[in-house]
């Protein structure tokens, strides 16, 4: 009887020819984008949406970080009240699915807002506020933030508790308060742990960004179905579409998986 071979080349170690595929396909289209007229103005038009598509990622991520790490303290908190607060708003918002949030942010949340805040404003005399005073931009934003802080309250809740019980307490012993524990020894020893799962969470709302474009907003994608639904030329712009997104993300994953072999062979 012959035993079958068990292949001994980890993944890291296995050749990348995705990538090169990837890197062909992104060649030829970048090729087409610099000799082809049509590549060439679809690429003009909906290269107008990548700074928009970078800012609804960047503050929408920062503020869902900061919302997640309040919600992981809460879910970790010695008051029942606090934890079950926490679990009540991971567990519902993870349960919607990220464009139906959009949309109800945007037309059943804004408008709810908008009254509560005119509530307190017709007494004073100051003017009333209306519901399109609330730009759709900012309505993407709070949706992306309320759906994506959900997930990274886990994250940051999952990694605070590999953090070993014993130097909390020896840090307790030393007299250190809450805060100082948390920013001298928990935080520190948990960002290792968080920080992959956060990259990844990252690159994941980039993608969704792409959801903004229901709400007409001018990221890559509401410009390239503008253009294609004017000018018919759907496999062009999808083409330039895709490969704009895949750019980015791809890149932004290649560069955090270099960063994590990098800090595990620092860490040996």
């Amino acid at each position: 009887m012959f035993r079958k071979k068990t292949s001994t080349v980890s993944p890291q170690q296995d050749f990348p020819y995705w990538l090169v595929a990837a890197s062909a396909i992104a060649v030829f289209l970048l090729f087409q984008i610099g000799t082809d007229e049509i590549y060439t103005q679809v690429m003009t038009t909906v290269s107008r949406g990548v700074g928009l598509t970078i800012f609804v990622t960047l503050v929408a991520f920062f503020l869902a970080s900061v919302i997640g790490l309040l919600l992981a303290l809460a879910s970790l908190s010695g008051s029942i009240v606090l934890r079950q607060s926490a679990r009540f708003y991971v567990e519902v918002v993870r349960g919607l699915p990220i464009i139906v949030l959009l949309l109800y942010i945007a037309f059943v949340g804004t408008p709810l807002i908008v009254a509560a805040i005119n509530a307190v404003l017709e007494p004073l005399g100051t003017g009333t506020m209306r519901t399109r005073d609330f730009p759709l931009l900012w309505r993407a934003i709070v949706a992306l933030m309320i759906g994506y802080s959900a997930f990274i309250a886990e994250v940051f809740r999952a990694g605070i508790q590999t953090v070993d019980k014993g130097q909390i307490e020896a840090a307790e012993a030393l007299g250190m308060n809450r805060w100082l524990r948390f920013r001298l020894i928990i935080f520190p020893q948990a960002l290792k742990t968080i920080l992959p799962p956060l990259g990844n969470d990252f690159v994941a709302m980039i993608k969704d960004s792409s959801l903004v474009s229901v709400l007409g907003v001018a990221d890559i994608t509401q410009l390239g179905k503008v253009y294609a639904a004017g000018s018919f030329r759907y496999f062009e712009t999808y083409n330039v579409v895709a490969l704009i997104y895949l750019m980015m993300t791809i890149t932004l994953s290649l560069a955090l998986r270099r960063f994590e072999r990098s800090r595990d062979i620092g860490g040996r």
